[in-house]
């Protein structure tokens, strides 16, 4: 299993550093271009969200009908041209134009979509874990190296790193992810509408979570360097740009420490809505330090509460979703999860910079405090996905009509069959009959 993921996991890995690498100096590095105010650097924090929500679900759609590998390709071509755009700006519009671009190279639900496809359901979890290991070390990485290489190099420059890692990406697609398995269902003649992804509660509560996970995610990278460094308004601790290594460095190793614990609670154990809320507290948390502490040691210590609540929903998100999904689905689910991420992200942005430039951190906080209490109460109503198992069966001992004939039974919530592997699969409700049941319905 492992040596199907990773190669996709390395290519959404190198593009989520390309984007994760200058979240921790942009807004500073937005706020000396050319035309810029507070609120346009939050746009440019955001800016890229909106084409991805435009983008996100076509994307996720064509991928089901065109097949993942040419997406892919398209979008990297895209997120490539986006990247030398922001790389040559010298003013803040021409810098929201570059990131528009990079938004327009649609490609997480994609991956995540292959993967599941290349993944049985019970590995799933361990390959989103993989996902989110190489997802969290290239954020890690991109952490530590953005100050330093921002503060010697130029801010410019990451951008041309990112162009030439997303070239790495295409060919790592091309040399070593291997096809996904031809799957045949019963949906084979319906064309996926998007409202259908809303018609299951589920992945309604799971988009709506991408949207507040996101949100809260990008007035926390807006308000970090600016605080750290010189502030708004002389709000900040003075700190130099090569120096905010320090404040990164120790709150990663914490974030990605929470990682593994909320993996295995959330997927094995069945605990992912009580990881939610734990996660959400320490969001919390970490915005009444990081917007009411008044030394640095108090703002860090917020810094890593944040950390530690965002890394923790890492590992189950997107599983989520993908385990509410129907097969012919998935791409379609994975990208509106994706849009509401990203109308998260735009939303952030902006909203982030205008409460900056109108207000002050501790009234950005109090509205984060808000928005986790409402996200806290809407968890509240989530219910796990591990309610449904899957069972495989093999085409050889068992009869492939009787197999799809069960999808007219009350307990089984979605049949399918695996052609690559030559197996039926059955997800069923646990709570009305386990796999043995199911198995003498087909005797």
């Amino acid at each position: 299993m492992l040596k199907r993921i990773f190669p996709l996991s390395l290519i959404i890995g190198l593009r989520f550093f390309g984007l994760f690498v200058v979240l921790p100096v942009l807004s500073i590095y937005a706020l000396q271009m050319e035309g810029a105010t507070p609120f346009l650097a939050g746009a440019v924090m955001g800016s890229y969200a909106l084409t991805q929500i435009i983008f996100q679900v076509p994307f996720g759609t064509m991928s089901d009908r065109i097949g993942r590998k040419k997406t892919l390709f398209f979008g990297l071509i895209i997120f490539i041209i986006g990247s030398i755009v922001c790389a040559m700006s010298t003013d803040i519009y021409t810098l929201i134009l570059g990131r528009f671009l990079q938004g327009a190279g649609s490609i997480g639900a994609v991956v995540t979509a292959m993967i599941s496809d290349l993944a049985k359901e019970e590995e799933r979890a361990h390959a989103m874990a993989v996902m989110g290991a190489t997802i969290a070390i290239s954020f890690s990485v991109a952490m530590i190296i953005a100050p330093i290489v921002a503060g010697t190099c130029g801010i410019q420059n990451l951008f041309w790193l990112t162009a030439l890692l997303s070239i790495g990406a295409i060919i790592i697609l091309f040399t070593l992810v291997p096809e996904p398995p031809k799957i045949s269902h019963s949906y084979d003649k319906l064309v996926v509408k998007t409202k259908d992804v809303f018609a299951d509660k589920a992945l309604v509560h799971m988009y709506v979570t991408f949207l507040f996970h996101s949100s809260i995610m990008t007035m926390a990278f807006f308000l970090i360097p600016i605080v750290m460094t010189h502030g708004i308004n002389e709000d900040g601790f003075g700190w130099t740009r090569a120096e905010l290594w320090k404040v990164y460095l120790p709150a990663v190793i914490f974030g990605v420490l929470s990682m593994g614990p909320a993996a295995v609670f959330g997927e094995k154990y069945g605990k992912g809505k009580l990881i939610f809320m734990i996660s959400i507290a320490a969001i919390l948390i970490g915005f009444m330090a990081m917007g009411f502490g008044q030394s640095p040691t108090v703002f860090i210590v917020g810094v890593v509460l944040f950390f530690i609540g965002f890394n923790m929903f890492e590992p189950l998100l997107q599983s989520f979703v993908s385990k509410y999904a129907k097969i012919h689905q998935k791409g379609a689910a994975l990208g509106v999860a994706n849009t509401f991420a990203y109308v998260g992200i735009f939303l952030g942005g902006l909203l982030g910079g205008w409460m900056m430039q109108s207000f002050d951190r501790a009234t950005l906080a109090t509205l984060v405090i808000i928005l986790c209490i409402a996200w806290f109460m809407w968890i509240l109503r989530m219910h796990n996905p591990s309610a449904r198992a899957n069972i495989y069966l093999p085409l050889d001992k068992y009869d492939r009509a009787k197999i799809m004939g069960l999808n007219d039974h009350e307990a089984v919530f979605e049949v399918y069959i695996n052609e690559t592997e030559n197996i039926g699969v059955v997800k069923y409700e646990k709570d009305m009959i386990d796999g043995e049941g199911i198995k003498e319905l087909l005797s």
